[in-house]
């Protein structure tokens, strides 16, 4: 499958992410052909949360001061709650996201990561789902919040956790063979 041949997607983290949120929506998108770079803020590697405790490391590919947005088609935002709400306080962070969003390109968000949605202005107007915590704070960001596995709102794919990763990276994949990758 390799229907996303060519696509280059940014994957946002900080120390703190949810790891299979991140390494199973990466294992399908490069199964399917994209090519996909952690970008983060921490040093040179960053490291995952497991469920209950730390996690992995891994390489960072790309330090987030000297990310351009224009490099990428798409951009994967995992979850957990220490690397999105550290994500969101950050300004190059939030900067970096909402050049996603301003020049329409496709966004993935799951549990937690819809932090970096209402943060970067991804929020208003849209259906989206997320971690049940973040329902009153998508809300009040003006999106209209909704408990499904996963919810699909033109550019924007969210979910709420790591069991829904399955219908998560199946529409994820399916958002993103929409884009015209970039020469």
């Amino acid at each position: 499958m390799d229907n996303l041949k060519g696509l280059k997607v940014a994957i946002l983290v900080e120390n703190g992410f949810e790891e299979i949120e991140m390494t199973e929506p990466r294992r399908a998108l490069q199964a399917a052909g994209a090519e996909t770079k952690i970008v983060s803020p921490a040093g040179d590697t960053v490291r995952s949360w497991k469920f209950t405790e730390w996690g992995g490391y891994f390489p960072v590919d790309v330090k987030l001061d000297r990310a351009r947005p224009d490099d990428f088609d798409a951009l994967l935002q995992p979850g957990g709650v220490i690397s999105p709400d550290r994500l969101r306080m950050e300004a190059a962070a939030v900067a970096f996201a909402r050049s996603f969003f301003e020049k329409n390109k496709p966004v993935a968000a799951i549990c937690h990561g819809p932090w970096m949605v209402i943060e970067a202005g991804g929020a208003r107007g849209r259906k989206i789902t997320s971690w049940p915590s973040l329902k009153t704070d998508l809300r009040n960001a003006g999106a209209e919040w909704v408990d499904q596995e996963v919810v699909v709102d033109g550019n924007l794919v969210t979910s709420r956790k790591p069991d829904d990763l399955p219908a998560f990276n199946r529409e994820m994949i399916q958002l993103f063979s929409h884009v015209r990758v970039h020469a």
